[in-house]
């Protein structure tokens, strides 16, 4: 079958308002933030599951692939058509929150649907999720963090997107819906429980969509904490702030503690008129008129010339039940910190964060308008230094050819759950703009800059730098989350795992055509 006899068959299922073969859709679909690759045969959006399965039904039975796309804010190729036979799905289209089940604690719904619609859902009810979501959470869709691994907000006490899910509706290859969790239970049931019996929602976490499309999606819900704090500290070395780090993730002091280094902190120096809008949400998510004067006044005093040059910067927050909690678990993070070399600073990075979550997209460009492209290292708090020097020793000898081609690097540190430290350097330069640097940012936003010339050195030798740095990481053993096709992760399993997943991927998708490449299974 052609792609045009394909394109007209879905269009007559679909409707020409969902089946879109324009340059700009096409274009959007074969890039991401830093990926570019061939142009799919069209981008189809659905509306519901049902649509989805007509989809993959139509598509996989005329040997076309199946690549899901969410937010598209990927950066290591999780959505790149394999060739140009392939249907985008975009599921943007399927964005509804389907229930808020307070009496439950439980939210489902549909796999397009971004982490900041969630949080605004349930802001009104006094809930939240234990994971809130991603720095992009304002694009970035659920499905699209559970098959990639979303993780930030929340994340250092209650671990990433997949440990908070409990149920999904999936389409497989041949158009069939699966339900996990007790959704995969005959008799219908409320979907509270994860694991009853084998782990079947666990498999079509982190799969990058492989094993089929995720369509829906139920997680867990905490009331929100009644008080929240902030705590910033500035290290002269990086080793000494990674040892406060992995104690304060230990003790299970914060919400999320992450680690800047100089330049990325000073990236936070920002104009009046940000300044006031951040003054408005850090009052805003206060919480009383007293509180609000108090965050407020702590703004003012810290202001955003707070770190001390060259310095790497540690930033937290606390959340719990009670004022005291929260000065509690504070003054144990304050000790732990100043007791490795640390001393305190403003927290204006942690409460500015924390006040205008999901505010934008205007990070997916660089603090000059420039690109970046990032990685990361998941490993064991014991192991944080061996990954810190084996990184400097790696970059050390490139030194004068990234100067030459005006590529940088900066290394952000964060603790998922109380166990894992997170290491993640990332490139910057100067390079024209893939679409979504085009499409994401606010309109004033991006009026602000002129989009840089080509610089085709020094995107080449971002990506030999990034290839260095994915053999030291697995040279490590560690492991990553959004793995799509920049990690060796199925080269990388020892062959009895190997040839479990193969087993389960021949099984699914006998013909190979379920997002094929991603995870390295072609």
């Amino acid at each position: 079958m052609t792609d045009r006899t394909l394109v007209d068959m879905l269009t007559a299922r679909l409707g020409a308002d969902a089946v879109r073969t324009d340059d700009e859709a096409l274009t959007l679909a074969a890039n991401d933030v830093h990926v570019m690759a061939e142009r799919p045969a069209a981008m189809i959006v659905p509306r519901d599951a049902a649509d989805v399965v007509a989809i993959v039904a139509a598509a996989t039975a005329q040997g076309h692939a199946v690549v899901p796309r969410g937010g598209g804010l990927s950066y290591t190729g999780g959505y790149a058509p394999p060739s140009a036979r392939t249907v985008t799905v975009d599921m943007r289209g399927m964005n509804r929150i389907l229930d808020i089940a307070e009496e439950d604690m439980t939210i489902t719904v549909q796999a397009g649907v971004t982490w900041k619609q969630i949080n605004d859902a349930l802001k009104p009810h006094g809930l939240r999720l234990p994971f809130i979501g991603t720095f992009s959470g304002a694009g970035a869709t659920v499905g699209g963090g559970l098959g990639h691994g979303a993780l930030f907000f929340g994340s250092a006490r209650y671990g990433s997107a997949a440990e908070n899910v409990l149920g999904m509706e999936v389409v497989l290859a041949d158009g069939i819906i699966l339900r996990t969790g007790q959704g995969a239970l005959a008799q219908p049931s409320k979907p509270i429980l994860r694991s009853f019996g084998p782990d079947l929602t666990g498999l079509f976490t982190h799969d990058g969509g492989m094993f089929g499309i995720k369509t829906e999606a139920t997680f867990r819900l905490i009331r929100t904490p009644a008080e929240q704090g902030y705590a910033s500290f500035a290290f002269a070395c990086i080793k000494q702030a990674a040892d406060a780090l992995c104690e304060i993730a230990r003790a299970d002091l914060a919400e999320e503690v992450y680690i800047l280094d100089p330049s990325a902190a000073g990236a936070v120096h920002t104009d009046a008129t940000t300044m006031a809008k951040t003054a408005m949400s850090v009052a805003r998510e206060a919480g009383g008129a007293l509180k609000a004067v108090k965050a407020l006044a702590s703004l003012a005093k810290g202001g955003t010339d707070f770190i001390p040059e060259g310095h790497f910067s540690l930033h937290l927050t606390a959340a719990g039940r009670s004022a005291p909690a929260v000065e509690a678990d504070l003054d144990a993070a304050q000790r732990i910190a100043v007791q490795r070399g640390g001393i305190v600073v403003a927290p204006t990075i942690p409460r500015v964060a924390r006040a205008e979550i999901f505010a934008n997209l205007n990070g997916v460009l660089g603090p000059r308008g420039g690109r970046w492209a990032a990685l990361n290292a998941k490993i064991a708090h014991s192991d944080a230094h061996r990954l810190i020097d084996a990184f400097d020793a790696m970059i050390a000898p490139h030194a004068e050819e990234m100067a030459a081609c005006g590529v940088s690097h900066t290394r952000l540190v964060s603790a998922l759950a109380n166990h894992c430290f997170s290491f993640e350097p990332v490139f910057h330069w100067q390079d024209s703009w893939q679409p979504l640097h085009r499409i994401a940012p606010e309109p004033v936003h991006l009026a602000g800059f002129t989009e840089p010339a080509p610089n085709p050195a020094g995107r080449m030798l971002v990506d030999r730098l990034r290839q260095q740095t994915v053999e030291l990481f697995h040279s490590l053993g560690a492991a990553s989350n959004q793995i799509g096709r920049t990690y060796p992760f199925r080269a990388a399993l020892s062959p009895a795992p190997e040839q479990l997943l193969l087993t389960i991927k021949q099984a699914l998708d006998p013909r190979g055509l379920m997002n094929p490449g991603v995870l390295g299974f072609a």
